[in-house]
């Protein structure tokens, strides 16, 4: 049985957003009036966004009848483009991820800006913002999803750098860190910048690759391409360019993603207010890189598979790309955060190691013999972390403007003065670090389960060690904030008048019910062992199936999930278990300081540097990228414009100063000299004829006489010269 909706429904899911940006912006002068619609144009979204979802929950399938506006409709009529909408499950589950975790994001926003003079430009930048990210997820072909994957990251730019007074308290980093003698903290308005530069870095790839890409298949639509891969994939591959076109758009990925090597943008993005961080870095920016990967890998694929002159081998170059470049993201990110003391910048450092395994997952994909299982995972463990993520980051900003600060050195004890919150980030932690029964431990496990099932042990050794090194840090975080007693600064705080306290429902409810999710989503999978309605991982497994059928029908058919896999979970949980071990000895218990282990004599200090100086990675950028191009600057401004082109031009104008009095001396000396000499002469002569004009008549008549004479006289000789 078919479930049915308008077509213009799925429209509306990022049509709303768009339509809230324009009014919050027209309504700017009503106060908060205008971020209040944004709010309401937001839950709408969701609600369609609802509609896809009910029949996924119900066990029926989608479609839709043509209404108000058709699924598909004519766009660029010189390139015979159309621009439409993919109404697929796979879809259906992303598209509502973005829509209720952006929602209950935005809610939780109304409070914590209420006192912010920006906060109107705030609520236009993130509905601009949820808008487009819904344009990336539901567009049917790479061209639209590109529009929107610019405006997220337009969008993106000026969230970050919302405190553009920069203002030191709004800075990411301690002011006077440095690494190779680079600064390592940096005003929002620079931090803002830096995500823009380097995203921009992968976008010109993505944006080569698509076009070349079109070049050769003459479409950007995804059904197209996957309709007509006899023709450009045997043409790509016989020019070289199968593996490098992927390869290209996938540089896209690695930027919006904050992926090895375009990671270091993440980390200092924290310069943004609480609910951006928790929007951008853990519902829907980070996860645009895996939406994409997760479109094209597919087309790729399959395309090769159904190849007759190629085959899988042909493209495994570009999975194993994308599987390795996210193993090593995820534990390059997750040694950074086991050393953080600030708490946005640790859940930055635990959101880019986590997009790692999405990644991993997708990549596995492509490896593995079973496509959809490794696609699945990346969608299952993508859902789970936008709701235990998003928790800990909204969570974070009722911490931080209660503490008045942002260091977790500088909190402790809190969670006898902030008991829910306290809650709610311990089930968001445990999911996290893959503890059961919460999300985080099935959908983790569902990602190194694809590894372990492909025979990719290098895979899953790594997520196996990052799911450990996640476990110590998430417990060392909270051991910091909630246990332990009251730092100097929070008495300091309280003394001052500022009590340490709950904040407002309005902020407390959205976390709240996303780590209430987290543990249902949790449960709902353990039970689904034992009961296949509840079974999440088959319909994650349906949900990818679906999609991969709707571009080449006859690539596979939908089987039963992957069952369960003991031997890997127990491999992951023993490494979980270590570093939670660890952790509770140091950061809960307290029963060894870590001072010892990491002070100026400890035996972990080098190391402990190492990971705090961020591997050295963002001072060598610095270095290379932005220092060495101003340093050459400064050397060609000096040298070659100063000492080379600023002489030539001051010889220049020296020249040219001495032909123009050259030529003057010639015009003065010779052509006036000239002039004046003939004048002169002329006036000497007419000087002398004038002494002739006497005015007698009889000296005139002699004159005339005289003249006549001497005519005559000529005449008569010129004749008798003739004459002989």
């Amino acid at each position: 049985m078919a479930f049915v909706i308008p077509s213009y429904f799925v429209w509306l899911i990022f049509a709303l957003p768009y339509t809230g940006a324009l009014l919050s912006a027209a309504l700017r002068k009503a106060g908060k009036v205008s971020n209040v619609v944004a709010v309401g144009f937001s839950l709408l979204s969701a609600l369609f966004a609802f509609s896809m979802l009910l029949p996924i929950i119900t066990g029926q399938s989608l479609d839709t009848v043509d209404s108000v506006i058709p699924k598909s409709v004519p766009w660029i009529s010189g390139l015979n483009l159309r621009m439409g909408v993919l109404t697929d499950p796979y879809t259906a589950i992303l598209t509502n991820v973005v829509a209720w975790v952006s929602f209950l994001i935005m809610v939780y926003s109304l409070e914590y800006m209420k006192e912010d003079g920006g906060s109107n430009r705030y609520f236009f930048f993130v509905s601009l913002f949820v808008g487009s990210m819904q344009l990336i997820v539901l567009s049917d072909n790479l061209l639209s999803l590109f529009i929107g994957w610019e405006m997220v990251g337009l969008c993106s730019y000026a969230l970050i750098g919302h405190y553009w007074k920069d203002e030191t308290k709004d800075w990411v980093g301690t002011p006077g860190d440095r690494a190779l003698g680079e600064e390592q903290a940096y005003s929002p308005s620079h931090a803002g910048m830096k995500a823009f530069v380097m995203t921009r870095v992968g976008d010109v790839a993505m944006l080569a690759g698509i076009l070349i890409l079109f070049f050769y298949a003459g479409t950007f639509n995804y059904q197209a391409l996957a309709s007509t891969y006899g023709t450009w994939v045997p043409a790509l591959n016989s020019s070289g360019l199968l593996v490098p076109v992927a390869l290209l758009i996938f540089g896209g990925a690695v930027g919006k993603s904050a992926q090895f090597p375009l990671h270091e943008w993440l980390p200092d993005a924290m310069a943004g207010p609480a609910p951006v961080s928790a929007l951008i870095h853990a519902a829907t920016m980070v996860k645009a890189g895996v939406v994409l990967v997760a479109r094209i890998a597919p087309l790729f694929y399959f395309a090769a598979v159904s190849s007759t002159s190629l085959g899988a081998a042909s493209v495994q170059p570009f999975f194993a790309t994308v599987a390795w470049i996210g193993a090593f993201t995820a534990v390059l990110a997750a040694s950074q955060a086991l050393v953080g003391f600030e708490l946005k910048k640790i859940l930055a450092y635990s959101t880019v190691s986590q997009v790692g395994y999405m990644m991993m997952a997708v990549g596995v994909a492509g490896l593995s013999s079973d496509f959809v299982q490794g696609l699945s995972a990346g969608l299952y463990h993508l859902m789970s972390h936008a709701i235990f993520k998003a928790c800990l980051f909204l969570a974070a900003g009722a911490l931080i403007h209660s503490a008045d600060s942002k260091y977790v050195s500088e909190m402790g004890g809190m969670r006898s003065t902030m008991k829910l919150t306290f809650a709610a980030v311990l089930i968001a932690s445990a999911s996290l670090s893959g503890i059961p029964p919460f999300s985080g431990f099935w959908s983790k496990d569902a990602v190194l389960g694809a590894a372990w099932d492909a025979g990719q042990y290098g895979l899953f050794a790594v997520g196996a060690l990052t799911a450990g090194l996640t476990a110590f840090y998430s417990f060392r975080m909270l051991g910091l904030v909630f246990y332990g007693s009251s730092s100097r600064r929070l008495e300091q705080v309280e003394q001052a008048g500022h009590h340490v306290h709950e904040p407002s429902p309005v902020m407390w409810v959205p976390y709240a019910i996303l780590a209430f999710g987290s543990l249902i989503v949790g449960l709902a999978a353990l039970a689904g062992q034992v009961i296949p309605s509840l079974n999440l991982d088959a319909t994650f497994t349906a949900a990818a199936a679906s999609y991969v059928q709707s571009l080449y029908p006859s690539a596979l058919s939908t089987g039963p999930s992957v069952a369960f896999n003991l031997a890997p979970s127990l491999v992951t949980l023993l490494f979980v278990g270590i570093g939670f071990f660890l952790s509770a000895w140091l950061y809960l218990l307290r029963r060894t300081s870590p001072e010892r282990l990491v002070g100026g004599t400890g035996f972990l200090h080098n190391l402990y540097i190492f990971l705090e100086k961020r591997w050295y990675i963002n001072a060598l950028y610095y270095r290379v990228f932005v220092n060495a191009p101003v340093a050459a600057s400064g050397w060609l401004s000096e040298k070659f414009d100063r000492m080379g082109l600023f002489r030539v031009n001051d010889a220049g104008s020296i020249l040219g100063v001495s032909l123009s009095a050259a030529g003057n001396w010639v015009d003065v000396k010779i052509v006036d000299g000239a002039a004046n000499g003939f004048s002169a002469a002329g006036q000497a002569l007419s000087r002398v004829v004038r002494k002739a004009q006497t005015g007698v008549v009889e000296n005139y008549i002699q004159v005339f006489a005289i003249g006549i004479v001497l005519l005559v006289a000529f005449l008569l000789v010129a004749l008798g010269v003739r004459l002989r």
